[in-house]
């Protein structure tokens, strides 16, 4: 193999290829089913090399990770074989690039180094978004600060350490999950695919791989999910919760990047005038400020006691 690359990076680029072709049909391409019985669901490997336009040998090879540095018109052929959309030949891409020893080594945050800090700016911004709720997360959607709303939003995630509150980890998780999200297994199939498409970019990220590892070890759904190797950018959508304080409310969600270390806000809204809306206004009464807690979001990533960001959400 090439200088700096490594045999997990070259074997997930094939797991990747294997995945996808096991999702295709012989009609899905315009091919018959042939004789006998598939051992396996999808395209045999000669279909997918035929398609693409490579020897099977070469594409074996690809699948076995003995093969890591495949040209740019290959890497295209195969995304169209296979039928792939922009966002999961993109991925295609870095996965390759990945195998190549193309993405360089960045250090990387370990999962018990400090967390990122929020910007003071960003903080005042979450609290003008009042009674919307909204929260900025990490790269791997930790939660480093939150108005009242965004942290009741999540029910129950307020229970667990500062260090713990994670969306994807909630999805998962938490046992409030499947009842407070109105469609989990969206939530689920949404956040498994975001996660993996941090992986070809970011591969020796610490923290995303502890966090991959506790997933696998303490979910079968999220294992199951994360088998598919489907890809998705977190981006804005239509969700319905099932609170337990107002009860169902559908909200518009949009995420905005901050361009620091990966940080991204999310915030969700409501037409005003409407029941969704009405309904969000309760949730934010319902968080209820004790006198003494500052009004101000807070980070979870706290630098310290004298920090205004060392301060937890009021709940």
């Amino acid at each position: 193999m090439p200088s700096g690359t490594s045999s997990s990076s070259a074997t997930a680029l094939g797991d990747y290829l294997r995945a996808r072709r096991g999702r295709l049909h012989p009609g899905d391409v315009g091919l018959p089913d042939g004789p006998g019985l598939r051992r396996t669901p999808g395209l045999r490997r000669e279909e997918l090399a035929a398609l693409a336009g490579v020897s099977i040998d070469y594409y074996i090879r690809l699948e076995q990770g003995k093969e890591t540095n495949p040209s740019p018109a290959v890497l295209e052929a195969l995304a169209r074989a296979l039928r792939l959309e922009v966002e999961d030949e993109d991925h295609l891409l870095a996965l390759a690039d990945q195998a190549a020893g193309r993405v360089p080594r960045r250090p990387s945050r370990s999962p018990a180094a400090e967390r990122p800090v929020v910007r003071a700016t960003v903080l005042r911004l979450l609290e003008q978004l009042r009674p919307c709720p909204a929260y900025v997360l990490s790269r791997t959607s930790d939660v480093l600060a939150a108005n009242p709303e965004g942290l009741a939003l999540f029910a129950g995630i307020d229970e667990w350490p500062v260090e713990r509150r994670n969306t994807i980890r909630y999805v998962f998780e938490h046992p409030a999950a499947r009842d407070v999200l109105g469609d989990w297994g969206k939530a689920a199939a949404g956040s498994a695919a975001q996660l993996r498409s941090l992986t070809a970019g970011h591969p020796h990220d610490l923290a995303l791989n502890a966090l991959i590892e506790e997933l696998e070890a303490a979910s079968p759904d999220f294992a199951a999910l994360w088998k598919r190797h489907e890809v998705r950018a977190r981006r804005g959508e239509v969700k319905t919760f099932n609170h337990p304080r107002v009860g169902a409310l559908t909200l518009e969600f949009e995420v905005l990047h901050l361009g620091a270390d990966g940080q991204r806000i999310s915030v969700y809204q409501a037409e005003p005038g409407t029941p969704d809306h009405d309904a969000m206004v309760l949730l934010s009464l319902s968080t209820n400020p004790s006198a003494d807690a500052s009004t101000e979001p807070s980070a979870d990533a706290s630098a310290g006691p004298s920090s205004d960001q060392s301060r937890e959400s009021a709940r």
